[in-house]
């Protein structure tokens, strides 16, 4: 069984988050019909949906999370190298986001997580072996 995965998101201005998302150096796609949502793919079969409030409180049925109180998903996202996880969280930064600390040696994995620009918690994970 094929399986792509679409992570959706609302975002509060589509325009400066597909920025910041392709400065992570994820590929932005067409704008969805009427401006209200846009896809990025993240690599191979992931995907992320960016929707304006509105547009995602339609699709979900449901009001936006306020992500300054609390969470409603924490992305993590596997990378080849235990370089790459600090090289993205420092773009992150770089592009606005905000870094949740120094990265996490676990011995089984290394990660390091940061909020975007909408206050949604991102984390890069290594799996060495």
């Amino acid at each position: 069984m094929s399986v792509a995965t679409f992570v959706n998101l609302p975002v509060r201005d589509l325009d400066r988050a597909i920025e910041f998302f392709t400065a992570l150096g994820f590929t932005a796609g067409p704008l969805q019909p009427g401006g209200d949502s846009a896809q990025l793919t993240l690599g191979g079969t992931t995907h992320l949906i960016l929707h304006t409030p509105v547009a995602f409180a339609a699709f979900a049925g449901a009001e936006v999370c306020d992500t300054s109180t609390s969470r409603e998903v924490i992305v993590g996202l596997g990378v080849d190298r235990r370089e790459r996880v600090d090289d993205l969280v420092d773009l992150a930064v770089v592009a606005g986001g905000t870094s949740l600390g120094p990265g996490q040696d676990l011995g089984f994995m290394y990660m390091r997580g940061f909020r975007d620009l909408d206050g949604h918690q991102w984390s890069f994970v290594h799996l060495p072996g």
